[in-house]
Protein backbone atom coordinates (compact mmCIF):
# COMPACT_ATOMS: atom_id res chain seq x y z
CA UNK A 1 0.00 0.00 0.00
CA UNK A 2 2.75 2.62 0.76
CA UNK A 3 4.82 1.79 -2.50
CA UNK A 4 1.53 2.19 -4.48
CA UNK A 5 1.25 5.13 -2.28
CA UNK A 6 4.51 6.83 -3.13
CA UNK A 7 4.60 5.72 -6.75
CA UNK A 8 1.59 7.52 -7.49
CA UNK A 9 3.45 10.32 -6.11
CA UNK A 10 6.55 9.76 -9.04
CA UNK A 11 8.99 10.34 -6.20
CA UNK A 12 11.86 7.90 -6.29
CA UNK A 13 14.03 6.97 -3.25
CA UNK A 14 16.80 8.52 -5.05
CA UNK A 15 15.02 11.89 -5.55
CA UNK A 16 14.07 11.62 -1.87
CA UNK A 17 17.45 11.21 -0.92
CA UNK A 18 18.59 14.36 -3.70
CA UNK A 19 16.29 16.39 -1.93
CA UNK A 20 17.03 16.15 1.64
CA UNK A 21 20.56 17.03 0.68
CA UNK A 22 19.27 19.74 -0.93
CA UNK A 23 17.47 20.64 1.79
CA UNK A 24 20.84 21.21 4.40
CA UNK A 25 21.31 25.25 5.45
CA UNK A 26 18.43 26.15 2.80
CA UNK A 27 15.23 27.76 3.78
CA UNK A 28 12.43 25.86 1.88
CA UNK A 29 9.32 27.39 3.48
CA UNK A 30 8.12 28.94 0.77
CA UNK A 31 9.16 26.74 -1.94
CA UNK A 32 5.67 25.33 -2.86
CA UNK A 33 4.74 21.48 -2.29
CA UNK A 34 7.10 20.04 0.44
CA UNK A 35 8.72 16.65 -0.45
CA UNK A 36 6.51 13.50 1.11
CA UNK A 37 9.25 11.41 2.67
CA UNK A 38 6.47 9.29 5.34
CA UNK A 39 2.86 7.84 5.23
CA UNK A 40 1.09 7.51 8.76
CA UNK A 41 -2.48 5.61 8.27
CA UNK A 42 -4.67 4.29 10.88
CA UNK A 43 -6.68 0.63 10.38
CA UNK A 44 -9.83 -0.68 11.36
CA UNK A 45 -13.83 0.32 12.34
CA UNK A 46 -16.40 -1.45 11.51
CA UNK A 47 -14.83 -4.30 8.92
CA UNK A 48 -13.17 -5.81 11.83
CA UNK A 49 -16.64 -7.22 12.94
CA UNK A 50 -17.33 -9.20 9.29
CA UNK A 51 -17.29 -12.41 8.33
CA UNK A 52 -15.04 -14.13 6.25
CA UNK A 53 -17.75 -14.05 3.48
CA UNK A 54 -18.83 -10.48 4.05
CA UNK A 55 -15.14 -9.40 3.43
CA UNK A 56 -15.04 -11.12 0.48
CA UNK A 57 -18.31 -9.22 -1.05
CA UNK A 58 -17.49 -5.74 0.32
CA UNK A 59 -13.84 -6.16 -1.77
CA UNK A 60 -15.61 -6.95 -4.98
CA UNK A 61 -17.64 -4.02 -4.52
CA UNK A 62 -14.28 -2.15 -3.90
CA UNK A 63 -12.13 -3.35 -6.59
CA UNK A 64 -15.33 -3.84 -8.96
CA UNK A 65 -14.43 -2.45 -12.87
CA UNK A 66 -15.49 1.03 -13.25
CA UNK A 67 -19.77 0.90 -14.55
CA UNK A 68 -20.13 1.84 -18.32
CA UNK A 69 -23.30 3.78 -16.56
CA UNK A 70 -22.97 5.69 -13.55
CA UNK A 71 -25.21 4.92 -11.12
CA UNK A 72 -25.61 8.14 -8.72
CA UNK A 73 -27.21 8.13 -5.33
CA UNK A 74 -30.39 9.68 -4.21
CA UNK A 75 -30.10 13.58 -3.66
CA UNK A 76 -26.95 13.89 -5.31
CA UNK A 77 -28.02 16.86 -7.72
CA UNK A 78 -28.72 19.03 -5.56
CA UNK A 79 -25.49 21.23 -4.72
CA UNK A 80 -24.87 22.33 -0.53
CA UNK A 81 -22.93 25.26 0.12
CA UNK A 82 -22.19 27.43 2.94
CA UNK A 83 -21.56 31.56 2.18
CA UNK A 84 -21.68 34.72 3.95
CA UNK A 85 -25.40 34.16 4.65
CA UNK A 86 -24.53 31.20 6.93
CA UNK A 87 -22.54 33.20 9.16
CA UNK A 88 -23.86 34.25 12.76
CA UNK A 89 -23.40 37.05 14.00
CA UNK A 90 -20.42 35.94 17.01
CA UNK A 91 -18.61 32.64 15.94
CA UNK A 92 -16.99 31.99 19.76
CA UNK A 93 -13.91 29.19 19.34
CA UNK A 94 -14.37 27.84 15.88
CA UNK A 95 -14.30 23.85 16.03
CA UNK A 96 -14.73 23.67 19.86
CA UNK A 97 -18.20 23.13 20.54
CA UNK A 98 -20.16 20.03 19.22
CA UNK A 99 -23.05 20.29 16.54
CA UNK A 100 -26.17 19.62 18.99
CA UNK A 101 -29.68 19.77 16.62
CA UNK A 102 -33.11 19.03 17.36
CA UNK A 103 -34.60 16.89 14.82
CA UNK A 104 -37.89 14.85 15.13
CA UNK A 105 -37.75 11.06 15.47
CA UNK A 106 -41.04 9.34 15.39
CA UNK A 107 -43.22 12.23 16.40
CA UNK A 108 -41.33 13.57 19.15
CA UNK A 109 -38.68 17.10 18.76
CA UNK A 110 -35.38 15.76 20.84
CA UNK A 111 -33.50 18.86 21.78
CA UNK A 112 -30.17 17.46 22.42
CA UNK A 113 -29.54 15.07 19.34
CA UNK A 114 -25.23 15.08 18.72
CA UNK A 115 -23.68 14.94 15.22
CA UNK A 116 -20.96 12.79 15.56
CA UNK A 117 -19.01 12.81 12.20
CA UNK A 118 -16.51 10.90 13.85
CA UNK A 119 -18.74 7.83 14.96
CA UNK A 120 -19.35 4.89 12.35
CA UNK A 121 -23.07 4.19 14.06
CA UNK A 122 -25.95 5.68 15.26
CA UNK A 123 -26.62 5.14 19.13
CA UNK A 124 -30.14 5.90 20.74
CA UNK A 125 -30.18 4.97 24.34
CA UNK A 126 -32.98 2.85 26.62
CA UNK A 127 -34.05 6.17 28.48
CA UNK A 128 -34.63 7.82 25.05
CA UNK A 129 -36.85 4.92 23.77
CA UNK A 130 -39.66 5.11 26.96
CA UNK A 131 -39.29 8.85 25.98
CA UNK A 132 -40.50 8.25 22.85
CA UNK A 133 -42.95 5.21 24.12
CA UNK A 134 -41.53 2.62 22.25
CA UNK A 135 -41.47 -0.94 23.34
CA UNK A 136 -38.58 -3.26 23.79
CA UNK A 137 -39.96 -6.05 22.51
CA UNK A 138 -39.80 -4.12 19.10
CA UNK A 139 -36.13 -4.06 19.16
CA UNK A 140 -34.08 -6.50 16.66
CA UNK A 141 -31.05 -8.36 17.66
CA UNK A 142 -27.62 -6.89 17.02
CA UNK A 143 -25.16 -7.51 14.87
CA UNK A 144 -22.30 -7.04 17.83
CA UNK A 145 -20.08 -5.01 20.31
CA UNK A 146 -18.85 -1.85 19.30
CA UNK A 147 -15.56 -0.28 20.34
CA UNK A 148 -14.73 3.51 21.03
CA UNK A 149 -18.80 4.15 22.98
CA UNK A 150 -17.10 3.22 26.23
CA UNK A 151 -13.37 4.41 26.61
CA UNK A 152 -11.36 0.85 26.87
CA UNK A 153 -14.23 -1.28 26.84
CA UNK A 154 -16.39 -3.31 24.66
CA UNK A 155 -19.88 -1.94 24.40
CA UNK A 156 -22.30 -4.12 24.22
CA UNK A 157 -25.95 -2.76 22.64
CA UNK A 158 -29.42 -4.19 24.08
CA UNK A 159 -30.63 -4.05 20.26
CA UNK A 160 -31.08 -2.04 17.10
CA UNK A 161 -34.50 -0.04 15.91
CA UNK A 162 -34.92 1.37 12.83
CA UNK A 163 -36.95 5.08 13.62
CA UNK A 164 -37.61 7.57 11.17
CA UNK A 165 -35.80 10.97 11.40
CA UNK A 166 -37.40 14.20 10.26
CA UNK A 167 -35.40 17.88 9.52
CA UNK A 168 -36.64 20.75 8.36
CA UNK A 169 -39.96 22.47 8.15
CA UNK A 170 -43.52 22.18 6.96
CA UNK A 171 -42.43 24.14 3.41
CA UNK A 172 -39.50 21.78 3.08
CA UNK A 173 -39.48 18.52 4.66
CA UNK A 174 -36.72 15.83 4.59
CA UNK A 175 -37.60 11.92 6.46
CA UNK A 176 -35.36 9.14 6.05
CA UNK A 177 -35.39 6.16 8.36
CA UNK A 178 -31.91 5.27 10.33
CA UNK A 179 -30.50 2.24 11.95
CA UNK A 180 -29.71 2.92 15.65
CA UNK A 181 -27.60 0.84 18.26
CA UNK A 182 -29.49 1.07 21.26
CA UNK A 183 -27.16 1.13 24.45
CA UNK A 184 -28.32 0.21 27.98
CA UNK A 185 -26.24 2.83 29.58
CA UNK A 186 -27.36 6.10 30.37
CA UNK A 187 -25.70 9.25 28.12
CA UNK A 188 -25.73 12.60 28.00
CA UNK A 189 -27.32 13.52 24.93
CA UNK A 190 -30.92 11.34 23.58
CA UNK A 191 -29.03 10.04 20.45
CA UNK A 192 -25.97 10.53 18.50
CA UNK A 193 -26.25 10.04 14.43
CA UNK A 194 -22.73 9.17 13.27
CA UNK A 195 -21.31 8.38 9.41
CA UNK A 196 -24.15 6.48 8.55
CA UNK A 197 -26.41 9.13 9.04
CA UNK A 198 -24.61 11.42 7.78
CA UNK A 199 -24.04 9.34 4.47
CA UNK A 200 -28.17 8.33 4.39
CA UNK A 201 -29.09 12.25 4.51
CA UNK A 202 -26.19 13.36 2.64
CA UNK A 203 -25.31 15.88 5.02
CA UNK A 204 -22.88 18.40 5.35
CA UNK A 205 -21.84 19.89 8.74
CA UNK A 206 -20.02 23.20 9.61
CA UNK A 207 -18.46 23.57 12.90
CA UNK A 208 -17.67 27.28 12.57
CA UNK A 209 -21.12 28.04 11.80
CA UNK A 210 -22.79 25.30 13.78
CA UNK A 211 -24.89 24.48 11.08
CA UNK A 212 -25.94 21.46 8.82
CA UNK A 213 -27.04 21.53 5.36
CA UNK A 214 -28.89 18.48 3.65
CA UNK A 215 -30.75 18.13 0.31
CA UNK A 216 -34.38 18.89 0.63
CA UNK A 217 -37.35 18.42 -1.91
CA UNK A 218 -37.83 22.09 -2.73
CA UNK A 219 -33.44 22.78 -2.31
CA UNK A 220 -30.92 21.93 0.47
CA UNK A 221 -32.79 22.48 4.43
CA UNK A 222 -30.14 23.95 7.05
CA UNK A 223 -30.25 23.32 10.63
CA UNK A 224 -29.03 25.30 12.77
CA UNK A 225 -27.75 25.62 16.42
CA UNK A 226 -26.45 27.87 18.76
CA UNK A 227 -23.36 28.47 20.75
CA UNK A 228 -25.27 28.73 24.06
CA UNK A 229 -26.53 25.30 23.78
CA UNK A 230 -23.92 23.63 22.64
CA UNK A 231 -21.66 25.21 25.68
CA UNK A 232 -24.56 23.64 27.67
CA UNK A 233 -24.38 20.35 26.45
CA UNK A 234 -20.72 20.65 26.47
CA UNK A 235 -20.60 21.23 30.25
CA UNK A 236 -23.26 18.29 31.45
CA UNK A 237 -21.23 15.86 29.49
CA UNK A 238 -17.87 16.97 31.53
CA UNK A 239 -19.93 16.71 34.41
CA UNK A 240 -21.22 13.36 33.50
CA UNK A 241 -18.02 12.06 32.96
CA UNK A 242 -15.90 13.35 35.55
CA UNK A 243 -18.46 11.62 38.07
CA UNK A 244 -18.54 8.37 36.38
CA UNK A 245 -14.76 8.27 36.52
CA UNK A 246 -14.59 9.53 40.17
CA UNK A 247 -17.79 6.68 40.94
CA UNK A 248 -15.34 4.03 38.81
CA UNK A 249 -11.87 5.20 40.55
CA UNK A 250 -13.80 4.88 44.29
CA UNK A 251 -14.74 1.36 42.97
CA UNK A 252 -11.38 0.26 41.64
CA UNK A 253 -9.83 1.09 45.38
CA UNK A 254 -12.35 -0.02 47.49
CA UNK A 255 -11.59 -3.62 45.37
CA UNK A 256 -7.90 -3.08 45.46
CA UNK A 257 -8.43 -2.53 49.54
CA UNK A 258 -10.46 -5.87 50.01
CA UNK A 259 -7.57 -7.72 47.87
CA UNK A 260 -4.55 -6.82 49.99
CA UNK A 261 -6.72 -6.43 53.37
CA UNK A 262 -5.14 -9.22 55.40
CA UNK A 263 -6.97 -12.20 56.98
CA UNK A 264 -8.24 -11.19 60.63
CA UNK A 265 -6.22 -13.29 63.13
CA UNK A 266 -7.54 -15.58 65.55
CA UNK A 267 -6.91 -14.82 68.81
CA UNK A 268 -6.15 -16.86 71.67
CA UNK A 269 -9.62 -18.33 73.54
CA UNK A 270 -11.60 -17.76 70.11
CA UNK A 271 -13.36 -20.44 68.68
CA UNK A 272 -15.75 -21.39 65.52
CA UNK A 273 -18.53 -23.03 66.58
CA UNK A 274 -18.82 -26.70 65.03
CA UNK A 275 -21.34 -26.96 62.30
CA UNK A 276 -23.16 -30.06 63.89
CA UNK A 277 -23.36 -29.94 67.57
CA UNK A 278 -25.25 -30.98 70.61
CA UNK A 279 -26.49 -29.70 73.97
CA UNK A 280 -26.10 -32.25 76.72
CA UNK A 281 -27.40 -31.35 80.38
CA UNK A 282 -24.97 -31.53 83.25
CA UNK A 283 -26.83 -33.62 85.50
CA UNK A 284 -29.58 -35.44 83.23
CA UNK A 285 -31.32 -36.38 87.51
CA UNK A 286 -31.07 -32.67 88.62
CA UNK A 287 -33.97 -29.64 87.51
CA UNK A 288 -30.95 -27.50 86.67
CA UNK A 289 -30.77 -26.01 82.96
CA UNK A 290 -27.03 -26.00 82.54
CA UNK A 291 -26.00 -27.58 79.36
CA UNK A 292 -22.58 -28.17 77.54
CA UNK A 293 -22.32 -28.09 73.74
CA UNK A 294 -20.27 -30.64 72.08
CA UNK A 295 -19.83 -32.06 68.79
CA UNK A 296 -22.48 -34.39 67.61
CA UNK A 297 -20.15 -36.75 66.76
CA UNK A 298 -18.22 -38.05 69.63
CA UNK A 299 -19.21 -40.81 71.20
CA UNK A 300 -22.42 -40.94 73.55
CA UNK A 301 -20.60 -42.41 75.89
Amino acid sequence: MLKKYFDSLGLKKDDQRKDKSDDKGENKEDEGFPAVQDCYMIYGGPSTQLTSRQHKRERHEVFVARMAVPQYLNWSSTPITFDCDDHPDKVVAPGVYSLVINPIIVNTRLSKVLMDRGSSLNIIYLETLDLLGIERTQLQPSAGGSHGVVLGKKALPVGRIDRPVCFGTTANIRKETLTFEVMGFRGTYHTIIGRPGYAKLMAIPNYTYLKLNMPGPKGFITVSSSYEHAYECDVECIEYGEAIESSTELASRLEALAAEAPEPKRHAGSFEPAEVTKKIPLDPNSSDDKVVTISANLDPK
